[in-house]
C-alpha cells in the first residue's frame, strides 16, 4: 500500500511555479529511488498525481458501481473526448476510445470488408503485432483475403527516401494486381473496386524515428489507396497534430505513453465520412445496429461513438485520467515547452552516448528524431555479402541477455532492438531525465555489451 504523504509528489498547487525539469520533477512519479528510466516510450509512465486523480475515481466506482456505471462515468468520458479532439484538431463524434493502438488498429483492420483482389500493405519495421494481425487476416480459412506486402525501410533515411520508396512500392504492386481497380472512397455494395490498403507509422517504434506521415497521406490521396496511421507514439510527442488537414482515413495513438495517461489508454479516430466502415466495436457492443442513439445529454451521437461507449464491463479509469494528464502537463508548462525540452535532451543524449559507446547514432541530419534517440550498440554487424553472425536462435536470446542484465545489475533501461544487420538501443527523453543519465547507460552498455560478446562471440573484437 502506498502512503499519500504531504510534499511527496502526490499532488501539486496549479497555481505554483513547477520544479526546473530533470531529476527535481522525479519526486512527481513512482520510481524507484535508484531506477533510470530512459524507456518511457514503451509504456508511458503515470505522474503521482495522475495517479491520485485516477485513485479517487478508483474509489469512486467502488463505492457506488451501478451509479459510476450506468451514468457517472458517461459525461467525464464525453469531456476525455472533447480534450483529445481539440489536442490533436478533430471532431468530437471522431474520437472514441480503446485500450491501446494496437486494439484500436485490429478494429480497423479487422471491419475492413476485405474482397478479392484487395492489397494491405505493411512496412519492413512495422509494429511486431501488427505485422502479425496483417499475417493473420491473409491466413485465414475463408475468403476473400488480402495479398498482404511490405515495403522495406533500412535506416537511416530521410524523409524524402521513405516517400520514394513508398510510392514506388505501391505502384510496383498495382502493376502486379493490374487486373483489379483500386478505390479509396468506399462505395455501395454494387461497387466492385478494390481497396489498396497502407498500414503508415507516424512514429516508428523501433527504430523510433519519425516519419513523414502527412506526406505519405497525400500519397495514398493520389494513388486511391486507404491510410492507416499507426500513431502509437504521437499523442503527447507530436506537436501541431491536425488531422483535419491531415486527412487520414483512420488514425490511432496511445494516450499512456507521451500523454502521462494512465495504462491502457488509446484514441481511435474515424472521420465522419468512414464511421460506416466500422460496423461494431471490439468486442461487439450492445448499441451494435442501433440507426439513431443518444447520449446521456440527450445529444444524438453516431452509432461509432456509442458502441464504444460501453463494450462490456472494464476499467474506465484510463479514459478519464486523460484530464488530470493534460492538467498536469499544462502545470509544467505545455506541450511545446516539455517537447522542446525533451526533443533537445534527446539529441544531446544520443550524441554524449554514441561518444561513451565508440559509435553513431541513427539520425545525423535530425530529420528523424523527436523524443526517442537510436545509438548503434558496439556488437559485431552483418555486412552484405558476409556470412551473418546473427541467427533466430541467438538473437532472441542476446535480446533476454541484454534486458536481464540492464535490469538487475544496472537497474537502468532504454529498448534494444536488432536493425539492418546491427544493434541498436533506443533511448526516450523525458522531462524527469537529464544528460547523466544518458552517461549512466553508457556506462552499463559498456560492459553489458562487452559481456554479450564474449558470451556469444569469444574473441570477437571491434
Amino acid at each position: 500500500m502506498v502512503e499519500i504523504a504531504p510534499g511527496t509528489g502526490y499532488t501539486y498547487d496549479p497555481n505554483s511555479k513547477p520544479p526546473p525539469f530533470g531529476h527535481p520533477l522525479k519526486k512527481y512519479w513512482a520510481f524507484d529511488k535508484d531506477y533510470i528510466n530512459l524507456n518511457h516510450g514503451s509504456y508511458g509512465s503515470q505522474p503521482l498525481p495522475v495517479f491520485t486523480e485516477s485513485s479517487k475515481l478508483l474509489l469512486q466506482a467502488e463505492q457506488n458501481p451501478d451509479k459510476f456505471h450506468r451514468r457517472g462515468y458517461m459525461p467525464l468520458l464525453v469531456e476525455s473526448r472533447q480534450l483529445i479532439a481539440d489536442l490533436v484538431g478533430a471532431d468530437l463524434d471522431e474520437i472514441v476510445f480503446v485500450p491501446n493502438a494496437t486494439h484500436g488498429l485490429n478494429t480497423v483492420l479487422r471491419s475492413i470488408e476485405w474482397r478479392e483482389g484487395d492489397i494491405l500493405i505493411g512496412t519492413s519495421t512495422t509494429y511486431g503485432a501488427i505485422t502479425k494481425t496483417l499475417q493473420f487476416l491473409a491466413d485465414r480459412s475463408e475468403p476473400p483475403r488480402p495479398s498482404v506486402y511490405s515495403v522495406t525501410y533500412t535506416f537511416p533515411m530521410s524523409h524524402q527516401q521513405i516517400v520514394d520508396a513508398f510510392r514506388a512500392r505501391i505502384r510496383e504492386l498495382k502493376q502486379l494486381h493490374s487486373q483489379s481497380q483500386f478505390t479509396n472512397v468506399p462505395g455501395t455494395p454494387e461497387d466492385k473496386s478494390n481497396r489498396f490498403v497502407a498500414v503508415i507509422d507516424s512514429i516508428a517504434s523501433n527504430p523510433g524515428v519519425l516519419l513523414p506521415w502527412q506526406e505519405l497521406v497525400k500519397v495514398c490521396e493520389e494513388e486511391n489507396v486507404w491510410s492507416v496511421i499507426d500513431a502509437a507514439h504521437s499523442i503527447g510527442q507530436e506537436l501541431s497534430i491536425n488531422l483535419t488537414e491531415a486527412k487520414p482515413d483512420f488514425w490511432i495513438s496511445n494516450c499512456h505513453k507521451w500523454l502521462f495517461a494512465k495504462r491502457s489508454c488509446a484514441i481511435l479516430y474515424v472521420p465522419e465520412r468512414n464511421q460506416h466502415i466500422i460496423k461494431s466495436s471490439m468486442p461487439t457492443s450492445h448499441m451494435y445496429g442501433q440507426k439513431t442513439t443518444f447520449s446521456p445529454s440527450g445529444r444524438p451521437i453516431p452509432t461509432f461513438v456509442a458502441q464504444h461507449e460501453w463494450t462490456g464491463t472494464q476499467d474506465q479509469v484510463p479514459f478519464l485520467s486523460v484530464k488530470a494528464a493534460i492538467a498536469f502537463r499544462n502545470w509544467l508548462g505545455g506541450e511545446e515547452k516539455i517537447n522542446a525540452y525533451c526533443h533537445d535532451l534527446a539529441v544531446k543524449g544520443g550524441l554524449r552516448l554514441a561518444e561513451a559507446l565508440n559509435t553513431k547514432i541513427i539520425d545525423e541530419s535530425g530529420e528523424l528524431t523527436l523524443n526517442m534517440t537510436n545509438v548503434l550498440l558496439p556488437l559485431p554487424v552483418d555486412l552484405p555479402g558476409n556470412t551473418p553472425v546473427y541467427t533466430e536462435e541467438n538473437l532472441a536470446a542476446m535480446n533476454i541477455m541484454l534486458r536481464d542484465k540492464l535490469l538487475d545489475d544496472w537497474n537502468v533501461y532504454a529498448a534494444h532492438y536488432y536493425h539492418a544487420g546491427a544493434w541498436w538501443v533506443r533511448a526516450s527523453a523525458q522531462v524527469w531525465n537529464e544528460i547523466s543519465d544518458f552517461e549512466e547507460l553508457g556506462k552499463a552498455l559498456i560492459h553489458v555489451c562487452k559481456e554479450v560478446s564474449e558470451h556469444f562471440f569469444p574473441g570477437w573484437e571491434r
